[in-house]
């Protein structure tokens, strides 16, 4: 029997087990700090690497933990070496290399003017530092010049996504600006590797060795681009074909395509080129389109974001000893001062001057410029292994990590002025009806469950169009409601760093019945949309989290009014459904956390009918209930655009307290709300007569719309009047709640079915009401005269 307490392998096995589990800890407790201080620091929008660099330095560089890295540097290097490959690899697929022989955008002349400008700086200013120790000074400077010259566009691609200004022009002009920044100097890097290999300079090979390795290298790196050029776009075809969306992706594919990659990213290191630089050109060479370069960027983003960047922070931490950085000599401030100087400034003197000659203003130049000059994880790693290279000292890699991280500390702020500048240039937007100016675009988020929506949301947008000579547009964001289900999830693709509206759906059903309404409203807007502009979005979403991101949807596109259809539709014999308790629930926590205004459309045959400002003999009768309060004062606002519509024939009904006995007067009074004083009710009551007062006068008097005028003692009376209404109109609009004093609709909620509706609109849609008349409820959520952001697609260029 073998003793296991003298057997070597046990004594080796358990110490390397335990170190195993020691840096599987410090690896969790690293991803739990970088997830804790970002979220300390979500606040001030800073962007994920400052806070996962800040916690790399302070948890690399703890003294009771670098002996335990001590062990594992190798394996943490060779983990840095393998998963920087794939870094390379996604960054690659998703570069464009035939850019570089098309006409310059005006992204690419912004692009390369900053290039321009700091590679003469920096190779004008880096040797008087002397950065660089050893015979090949030359060499590291050109390559110094080259990294401060270029742009992290990942880096900055997921800034300024997370800041929320990707859709506006500057956002868009500074992610392209920054791709092409990327690629150009990535790809000057990856060829000059060619003549100048890191491993022979930092060994200092004989000058025949040096070149003759260098041109077997150059050989084989010409051969992996012919050959990935070549043979990718038919292998990639073919598996695309063979995988159709919104089907698994079959695992033999998987497996062929992985080796395939392999194949091309290896061939080249086979004759001592980087393996990261090889990575880097095959993507390069891959097609950008079809579903498996977006499978492979997606899996390598999450790979990255979830388990290798706390690794190599981890490591970055490690690597950049502070302990040695010479803290007292005033020659390392200054390196480092120049670094930031030459990195930011050049950038912004080159932007700036193509900027001029563009016709830019100088403080978007000023802005793109400081954007451009953002560093990252490629840039990090290299002065890492110009460090282990020794051909700068460790003083001088910590100055360069510094710098890195100062140039991407400026971006919240950069955005932050952007956005001030747009707001003082763009117009107030309200979030609700009441508040928007005649002259003030409508902005409307129209919600849809189905293709079986399309024809009264038709008629809504119609309706609510005004007239075209008047009033100004109206843009209408046709949003589908789609519920997220398990089968559902499988052909859903979200890529990292977009919102829920920019996701995919493949599956046919969806897909089908989004391409119906699609069809139905640019049918309508060809023939008759004069003055309306239709935006497709998407919501897909379990029912629980669905409110939250049509509420999120709403406020990132700066509507002034959600429209929800009842979650209960019309049956073949015109009685409504059962509905969808799902969708009922949406609609409810809709109402209760929009900060806009909100409108529930019960359709019960509004959907019926084709209203067309091109066929003035079609008209619609149309009811207006005004009682008062908040809601009853944005539904009159509403009113006054449909008032405006040479199709419809609004009547108004103003309902009120007949206050001429004793005992009308002792319920009032007895019913005063609780927590309101009397002079907020009277404020109310000005309000609603100030309000009814301008609409009177605008439309009333005019003689075009009907309006009638009732005193009713108490809720009865209300319900009579409301049963009156039966055949009579098509569409009754009204506020979700009454006034503050509610004695006309007093005893209402004891028999309501759906309280979300108010009590007006409960028995407006109920089914001892008829089944003819569709109703539109409207709720005032909150009067807000500013938001806090701006609509994504803002112009301020």
């Amino acid at each position: 029997m073998v003793n296991l307490a003298t057997n070597p392998c046990a004594e080796k096995l358990v110490p390397l087990m335990f170190s195993v589990g020691v840096n599987f800890l410090i690896f969790i407790i690293m991803v739990l700090v970088c997830n804790g201080f970002h979220y300390l620091l979500k606040p001030y929008s800073m962007p994920r690497i400052i806070s996962d660099m800040f916690v790399g330095l302070l948890v690399g560089n703890l003294a009771f933990l670098r002996t335990t890295f001590e062990v594992f540097n190798k394996t943490f290097g060779f983990i840095i070496d393998f998963v920087m490959m794939f870094y390379m690899f996604a960054l690659g697929i998703e570069m464009d290399p035939f850019q570089i022989f098309q006409r310059p955008s005006r992204d690419a002349q912004i692009a390369y003017a900053g290039i321009l400008s700091s590679f003469i700086l920096a190779c004008t200013l880096t040797p008087i530092f002397h950065y660089f120790t050893g015979p090949h000074k030359i060499e590291f400077t050109l390559a110094l010049s080259i990294l401060l010259s270029s742009t992290a566009s990942p880096v900055l691609t997921r800034l300024i996504t997370s800041l929320k200004i990707g859709k506006s022009d500057i956002g868009k002009l500074v992610v392209a600006a920054g791709m092409h920044s990327d690629f150009l100097c990535s790809l000057i890097l990856s060829f000059g590797y060619v003549s100048m290999p890191l491993p022979l300079v930092c060994h200092s090979s004989v000058l025949p060795d040096w070149l003759r390795k260098s041109i077997v290298m150059g050989f084989a790196v010409l051969g992996q681009i012919v050959f990935a050029a070549l043979v990718s776009p038919f292998f990639m075809r073919w598996v695309n074909s063979e995988n159709p969306e919104g089907r698994p992706m079959k695992g033999p594919h998987l497996v062929l395509s992985v080796a395939f990659m392999v194949l091309i990213c290896a061939s080249s290191t086979l004759y001592d080129y980087s393996p990261i630089l090889s990575a880097f050109i095959a993507g390069i060479c891959l097609p950008r389109e079809g579903r498996l370069s977006k499978w492979i960027i997606t899996k390598i983003n999450y790979l990255l974001s979830t388990i290798f960047f706390p690794i190599f922070f981890l490591w970055m931490g490690y690597s950049a000893d502070l302990r040695k950085f010479d803290w007292d000599e005033w020659e390392t401030w200054v390196r480092l001062l120049m670094l930031i100087v030459i990195g930011m400034a050049s950038k912004v003197a080159g932007t700036v001057i193509c900027g001029a000659i563009l016709g830019f203003n100088w403080p978007d130049s000023v802005a793109i410029g400081l954007l451009l000059a953002s560093k990252g994880h490629f840039h990090i790693y290299l002065a890492i292994k110009v460090m282990k290279c020794k051909a700068a000292n460790i003083s001088i890699g910590v100055a360069m990590i510094i710098a890195i991280f100062c140039t991407v500390l400026p971006a919240p702020s950069v955005v932050a002025h952007i956005i001030r500048r747009a707001k003082k240039r763009a117009p107030t937007h309200h979030m609700a009806l009441q508040l928007l100016g005649p002259s003030t675009e409508l902005k409307i988020l129209l919600c849809l469950h189905g293709h079986q929506n399309a024809t009264s949301s038709l008629n809504f947008m119609e309706i609510s169009r005004g007239t075209t000579t008047t009033d100004p547009n109206m843009v209408v964001y046709v949003t589908d409601l789609i519920e997220l289900t398990d089968e559902l999830a499988i052909s859903v693709e979200k890529l990292e760093g977009t919102t829920n509206a920019d996701v995919t759906v493949h599956d046919k059903e969806v897909t089908g019945m989004r391409e119906k309404v699609t069809s139905s409203f640019q049918s309508y807007v060809k023939e008759d949309g004069d003055g309306i502009t239709l935006k497709r979005t998407m919501v897909v979403s379990t029912f629980i989290n669905m409110a939250r991101d049509i509420c999120s949807l709403a406020e990132e596109l700066s509507v002034a009014l959600v429209i929800l259809p009842f979650h209960r539709t019309k049956r073949e014999d015109g009685m409504l459904d059962g509905g969808n308790p799902g969708f009922r629930h949406v609609n409810r926590k809709v109402l209760k956390s929009a900060t806009c205004s909100v409108g529930i459309l019960v359709d019960r045959g509004l959907g019926s009918i084709k209203i067309s400002r091109s066929s003035p003999s079609v008209t619609i009768n149309v009811a207006l209930i005004f009682i008062g309060g908040k809601d009853d004062r944005e539904a009159i606002a509403y009113a006054s655009r449909v008032a405006r519509h040479p199709g419809v024939k609004l009547t108004v009904l103003r309902l009120l307290v007949d206050t001429s006995s004793d005992a009308i007067k002792f319920a009032i009074k007895s019913h005063h709300p609780f927590g309101v004083s009397q002079s907020q009710l009277e404020e109310e009551i000005r309000l609603d007569d100030e309000c009814f007062a301008q609409f009177y006068e605008r439309h009333i008097v005019g003689g075009r719309i009907a309006y009638a005028e009732k005193h009713l003692e108490n809720s009865a009376e209300t319900f009579s009047i409301l049963k009156s209404f039966e055949g009579q109109y098509a569409l009754v609009i009204v506020g979700r709640e009454g006034g503050m004093n509610s004695i006309l609709t007093k005893g209402m909620n004891d028999w309501q079915q759906c309280p979300e509706l108010g009590p007006i609109g409960d028995v407006l849609s109920g089914p001892d009401f008829s089944n003819t008349v569709s109703v539109l409820i409207i709720q005032q959520h909150k009067l807000k005269g500013e938001i806090e952001g701006l609509d994504d697609d803002f112009n301020i260029m």
